[in-house]
């Protein structure tokens, strides 16, 4: 993997991380697109650690909080009722899936789930799911002629049951074309809550997910000589910085923006990935980087 390579695959990873448009597809179809080779699921694994070292920065405050009640509730029953408390037991508890998952589909993951024609089928399936999740939450926001606003549901009323789904929809995105966010958001709506509320614990879920998930392919790739260091460290502070710029403007334009502009660019984008692997353009299978 060339210096170049590196830099522009680092911002793709932190541009389209915290987007609902699978970070893992675009880093794949740019190096498809660019003739380069995949970086593969390490490459992915590891500069999200860059991105996700930007959630830490954003929500530091939100983040001591949570992590200060949940040791405190640990020795004191009184604070086991505090909200603070309550988040980190349920981000524990939505971590969960994806672990399982993770380890048990590891071989998949690394493999035929990295097929071009997987990633467009799911770009599409799940950009028409955000859109149906996306005009549910406008209609019970904005009500109608004959509906007045429904109030919709904030962290407040989060629950185990609710944390294990939103963990379910972020086990998703272990397959590229899915999208993290677009998941574990889209899935918040259908259960009722504000598109803010469901973005936050999305991006609190991810941490624990992603930090593990980028340790885990560190361990292995120490001494295996299969990884650059130097470009891939270096993509992971661009990833870093590019994605705290966008976590920074999505939490702002959330509230109150539609996601319909995703959700086009998600199926106009996979049906041309069919078309170009149907056309012999792009080939659906391409070799991870040998480093």
């Amino acid at each position: 993997m060339s210096w170049f390579e590196s830099l522009v695959l680092g911002l793709v990873q932190g541009l389209t991380e915290f987007l609902p448009v699978s970070s893992s597809a675009h880093l794949r179809l740019t190096a498809a697109f660019s003739g380069w080779q995949d970086p593969g699921a390490a490459f992915t694994a590891i500069t999200q650690i860059g991105t996700e070292a930007a959630v830490l920065i954003y929500f530091r405050k939100d983040i001591g909080r949570i992590v200060s009640a949940w040791f405190r509730s640990l020795f004191d029953k009184a604070m086991r009722g505090d909200h603070d408390a309550q988040m980190g037991w349920l981000v524990i508890v939505g971590s969960i899936p994806i672990g399982v998952l993770g380890v048990t589909l590891k071989d998949q993951i690394e493999g035929p789930f990295r097929d071009l024609r997987v990633t467009a089928t799911m770009l599409i399936i799940v950009g028409v799911v955000i859109g149906i999740a996306d005009r549910m939450a406008a209609r019970d926001e904005t009500g109608g002629r004959h509906r007045t606003p429904k109030q919709r549901k904030t962290l407040g009323n989060l629950n185990v049951k609710d944390g294990l789904v939103f963990g379910l929809c972020q086990a998703c995105a272990l397959i590229p074309g899915v999208s993290r966010s677009g998941a574990t958001i889209s899935g918040g709506l259908f259960m009722g809550y504000q598109r803010e509320a469901a973005a936050r614990y999305s991006f609190l879920l991810a941490i624990p997910a992603v930090l593990a998930s980028g340790v885990f392919e560190l361990k292995d790739a120490v001494g295996s000589g299969y990884v650059a260091w130097g470009p891939t460290l270096f993509a992971t502070v661009i990833a870093f910085a590019s994605g705290y710029a966008v976590i920074a403007w999505f939490m702002k334009w959330i509230s109150n923006k539609s996601f319909m502009p995703f959700v086009w660019y998600r199926v106009a984008l996979g049906f041309v990935i069919i078309a170009l692997v149907t056309a012999g353009v792009l080939s659906p299978h391409t070799a991870e980087s040998a480093g």
